[in-house]
């Protein structure tokens, strides 16, 4: 018999914080026209001191679980897109877990960047048609307000923090039908975030984007001193009025 992969539960999380453009027009030289007019955004939610990724997608899959209708221990799989992870280990998805008290379940985080959530439904699609899941919980969580330098107006202005979830399932009825993905490393640097390979460095904020200028810093145990390095010019694309 044909499985097919079918959405029977979404669930997203917001946090309570609102940052507004006019709010970043305090910060940075822009204006809430000039940000609407090129990204459609007049607001971005920031994430409280006390939440985490994991927490906000704790939010997101009881919202898809609770829709789809099933027991939380009926999930046999959780990826979790993010790029803001708790910790670079266990994974996010392991701390879902055990926030949603599954036990017996496989759990692992991938990092795509925006297209996180793209990713993880062609990952869970192909392993609920070869058999290997029944049921998989995808979700995207990201805490970007802690990475993003708030003083380059030409990132600042884009990012926001939140979760989003979708519970899919085998079935013998068509659902999604095909997934197509496909990266271009060759890109790289006109957007990334470093992560330091500093032994005991404590990673603090950067956002870089290769049109802008920023500050890398990064925080030494025991000295309360930063690392900075500088990154290139402020460009036209998205600096100007």
């Amino acid at each position: 018999m044909t499985l097919w992969s079918k959405v029977i539960g979404t669930g997203g999380y917001l946090p309570e914080t609102i940052r507004t453009n006019h709010d970043i027009s305090q910060l940075v030289d822009t204006s809430d026209s000039w940000i609407y007019e090129r990204t459609g955004i007049k607001s971005r939610h920031i994430a409280a001191a006390d939440e985490t990724a994991s927490s906000m997608a704790e939010h997101a899959a009881r919202q898809a679980i609770a829709m789809a209708g099933i027991d939380a221990e009926q999930i046999d799989m959780i990826i979790v897109a993010s790029g803001t992870p708790d910790r670079v280990y266990p994974s996010t998805a392991c701390l879902v877990q055990q926030r949603l008290g599954i036990k017996n379940c496989v759990g692992f985080d991938i990092q795509a960047a925006c297209s996180g959530s793209v990713y993880g439904m062609s990952i869970a699609d192909q392993y609920i048609k070869t058999g290997f899941a029944k049921t998989v919980l995808v979700i995207g969580a990201e805490i970007c307000s802690r990475i993003v330098d708030w003083s380059d107006r030409s990132t600042c202005i884009l990012f926001g923090d939140g979760a989003g979830a979708v519970l899919l399932t085998a079935d013998a009825q068509p659902g999604i039908l095909a997934t197509h993905i496909h990266s271009d490393g060759g890109y790289e640097d006109l957007l990334y975030c470093p992560v330091p390979a500093l032994p005991g460095a404590r990673y603090c904020s950067n956002f870089k984007n290769n049109h802008a200028t920023t500050l890398t810093c990064f925080c030494i145990p025991g000295t309360g001193l930063p690392i900075c390095g500088h990154a290139g010019p402020i460009g036209s694309n998205l600096s100007g009025r």
